[in-house]
């Protein structure tokens, strides 16, 4: 917000300068972004008078002025098309001096002498407007230095301030805080109740009554729109970056800036019925006051009459019912719209107003009344017309409620690391506008003026105390805490420990976005259905995965395009579900390979594919950190994203915690990937969930080996076989280990050949033969009788 430091010392004026004043704004957490003065570098200008202007006899566009500055008159060359008769403008005497040390002499224009200039606004630094000299009011005192008639020694402050501190766009507010930093009075806008002169009111109706909890009204008839705003207010709004319109709407953008309250005006003669506040419908459209037609989204709020809209609420009027030169009665309104109402609005609309700047982020919901006292009486004064009643339609209920908080002196201590005295804390809240009432020694309930929205509990209070008593006065102290060491859960496997590990093996991590295209996502998954975004930034991000795998995918076909043809991914991250309609977010891991299994080298020979089993031998690998491998195991089981002949499920105890396998070929082809492709992803907790390490005594009697070749139906898993094997293989048995498959020739069709090896290791001694063939035989016999499985000849 940008306001002049002239109107702010008018309002409250502490003893300290300029650079003073700018520091303690911006210390007191309303950044200062930029002061600049609020004109260039002159001297020697003044109020001048044009007596007559002829035509120059030697050029068409230019004009011989006689000018005076209420002593002498002067022959001065003009090109302004605005020069005439009569103007009281700005006048460079011989002798001047313009911004950039431009100095004024007597000069000769094609043959005709010139004893000065008459000066635009951007000669002199006011403004970038060259469009002609500048017009200065029919009652501007000629003669008078043009610095001191209007106030030029002034400077512009450019304040940046936070979402949370809207109580300060406006000079009241920012007044509010000086007073408050300097313990100054400030003097606060007079706003008396204007007495109506007639009875004329326009009805209001507000149907949405949460998003317009209170609006007030009134008729003012017989005005003359014509006249020109004073000198003072267009000098005043121009400081603000606000340029002057007309005398009405100057009106109602200075009490915006003045009191922080958004105004509107209307043309009473253009409204018809009544004035209802509601959202807009289905295809309403609304052309604004800046010319622009734009189709009303459904459900914005607005301000319709009967024929239609009439402005957007909040945000900028329409201009069929704005305010014109010809308009001679007006509607006044001054309204509370709810921050949610408005909020986002402007922007959706590719809109940014001063009003919808601050009702998104909170006015002052009572302070409609005042301001439309306020812009009655200076409409009066300026425009003339007579006033009707104010009228208001309440809603009680939907207005905020005032908040009170509590504050305990122990609390603001301890936080501020110093004991601040009672006394001034009553003095600083008293000062922001607060009222406190004392529950109990060192304890307050503190009412929080309504134009404070950022104000809701005890630290707010106390942030305020610090900010006002100044951040650079609170001591320094070195903060001292217990950091009580994490323990450690030698059972669980560490996210980081994963990652190295699968660094390790070659992958690099990955972290894709957790926003998916909608049809990528049923292509991946048909059992979930991504849960839909609100605002999605795009279409490619419109639900939210419900595996990591189609972020991986999109990563491959990225490095594929890109000549990368040996990837090997894996990301960490949320996968969100919906189960009995409640959004589950769930931790997992999950890993993609594809192209060569060995890095390029001379050694290497022909390149090899990745395949099935070197992904099952990452994900084995993976498993094993937290020393239970044998829990786990796979399981043939088919997933919508993977190839049906080559998937499995990883298991756990007999739950399903995963899957793995090749890609689906309808997912390589629509994705243009270069084949094959094997991914996996497994819970998270799963991978984490580990046992205490336990030592187990080596023993140093030898193991004993037994090979059995057994010939099985096709369809049968291994898994199942060294499952069994294990139970009927007795305590001693160390491993079962699958060595060889075979298919073809001596071997019936539908069935196949597994070489098994199974080891026995006794802690204590060498076990026998006799031990040995025992245990083999009932294993034999349990595989036959389960599978049917034979021994191979």
């Amino acid at each position: 917000m940008k306001f002049s430091e002239q109107w702010l010392r008018e309002l409250v004026n502490p003893a300290i300068d300029s650079d003073a004043l700018v520091a303690q704004i911006t210390m007191a957490g309303l950044e200062v972004d930029e002061v600049v003065p609020v004109a260039g570098k002159f001297s020697g200008v003044v109020v001048g008078e044009i007596l007559s202007a002829e035509p120059h006899p030697n050029a068409d566009k230019l004009q011989v002025c006689k000018v005076s500055d209420g002593h002498e008159e002067f022959q001065v060359v003009c090109g302004a098309p605005n020069a005439r008769a009569g103007l009281k403008t700005s006048f460079a005497k011989v002798g001047a001096v313009l911004p950039g040390d431009f100095k004024i002499k007597k000069a000769k224009l094609r043959q005709v002498e010139s004893f000065g200039m008459l000066c635009a606004e951007d000669e002199l630094g006011l403004s970038e407007d060259h469009g002609g000299i500048m017009e200065l009011a029919a009652d501007a005192p000629v003669g008078h230095c043009l610095r001191d008639y209007l106030g030029l020694n002034d400077q512009i402050v450019d304040v940046d301030l936070t979402p949370n501190r809207g109580d300060c766009l406006s000079i009241t507010g920012l007044a509010r805080e000086v007073g408050v930093l300097n313990k100054a009075k400030v003097r606060f806008v007079d706003a008396e109740p204007v007495e109506a002169r007639i009875k004329d009111a326009f009805p209001v109706e507000v149907e949405d009554k949460a998003g317009c909890p209170r609006y007030v009204g009134r008729v003012i008839r017989g005005i003359d729109a014509g006249v020109q705003s004073p000198l003072w207010m267009v000098e005043k709004l121009r400081r603000a970056g606000i340029r002057s319109i007309d005398p009405v709407v100057d009106v109602t953008n200075y009490v915006m800036i003045e009191l922080g309250q958004p105004m509107h005006a209307f043309d009473l003669n253009q409204l018809h019925g009544n004035i209802v506040v509601r959202p807009a419908g289905a295809r309403e459209k609304l052309t604004l006051l800046d010319g622009q037609e734009v189709e009303l989204t459904e459900g914005t709020l607005l301000i319709a009459d009967e024929k239609g809209p009439l402005a957007m609420a909040g945000v900028m009027g329409g201009e069929h019912s704005g305010v014109t030169a010809e308009t001679r009665d007006i509607f006044l309104e001054s309204a509370f719209f709810a921050p949610l109402a408005i909020a986002g609005r402007a922007r959706s609309y590719g809109l940014h107003t001063d009003s919808s700047h601050r009702f998104e982020r909170g006015v002052d919901w009572q302070l409609q009344r005042k301001a439309i006292e306020r812009a009655t009486a200076l409409l009066l004064e300026i425009v003339g017309g007579q006033p009707g009643p104010v009228t208001e339609v309440k809603s009680a209920e939907h207005l905020p409620a005032a908040a009170t908080v509590r504050l305990r002196h122990a609390r603001v201590n301890q936080l501020l690391a110093f004991e601040m005295p009672a006394i001034e804390i009553e003095e600083i809240l008293e000062r922001l506008g607060m009222r406190l009432s004392q529950v109990e020694t060192g304890v307050w309930d503190v009412a929080v003026p309504s134009y404070r929205f950022d104000i809701d509990i005890e630290v707010d209070l106390i942030e305020e105390l610090a900010r006002v008593y100044g951040y650079n006065n609170l001591p320094v102290k070195t903060p001292t805490a217990e950091l009580p060491f994490t323990p450690h859960q030698e059972s669980r496997v560490e996210t980081r420990q994963m990652r190295r590990h699968l660094i390790a093996l070659g992958y690099q991590e990955a972290i894709t976005y957790s926003f998916i295209e909608a049809g990528l996502q049923k292509q991946f998954d048909d059992q979930y259905e991504g849960v839909a975004l609100a605002n999605p930034i795009s279409a490619e991000m419109a639900v939210m995965r419900t595996s990591l795998w189609p972020g991986l995918a999109k990563a491959l076909q990225y490095n594929q395009n890109r000549q990368q043809d040996r990837v090997r991914l894996f990301e960490t991250g949320q996968r969100f579900l919906t189960q009995d309609a409640e959004l589950v977010q769930e931790n997992v891991i999950a890993g993609l390979i594809a192209g060569s299994r060995e890095p390029e080298g001379w050694t290497t020979g022909k390149a090899q594919k990745v395949d099935f089993y070197d992904l099952k031998g990452h994900v084995e690998s993976l498993l094993s950190l937290g020393g239970a491998a044998e829990q786990f195991s796979f399981r043939a089981a088919s997933h919508g994203a993977l190839h049906p002949g080559q998937s499995a499920a990883i298991e756990r105890d007999g739950k399903v915690i995963g899957y793995m396998g090749a890609l689906h070929p309808s997912l390589v082809k629509s994705l243009d990937l270069d084949a094959p492709v094997f991914l996996f992803e497994i819970s998270l907790e799963e991978v984490a969930r580990g046992r205490l390490p336990r030592f187990s005594e080596l023993s140093k009697f030898p193991e004993s080996r037994r090979d059995l070749a057994l010939i099985v139906d096709e369809k049968i898993a291994f898994e199942d076989l060294r499952q069994v094997a294990q139970k009927e293989g007795g305590e001693y048995l160390k491993s079962v280990r699958l060595f060889d498959v075979y298919q073809g020739q001596g071997i019936e069709a539908g069935r196949k050949s597994l070489a098994v090896g199974l080891t026995w290791q006794h802690p204590s001694r060498t076990l026998n033969d006799e031990e040995i063939n025992g245990t083999i035989q009932a294993v034999v016999a349990a595989l036959k009788s389960e599978f049917g499985a034979t021994l191979r000849e």
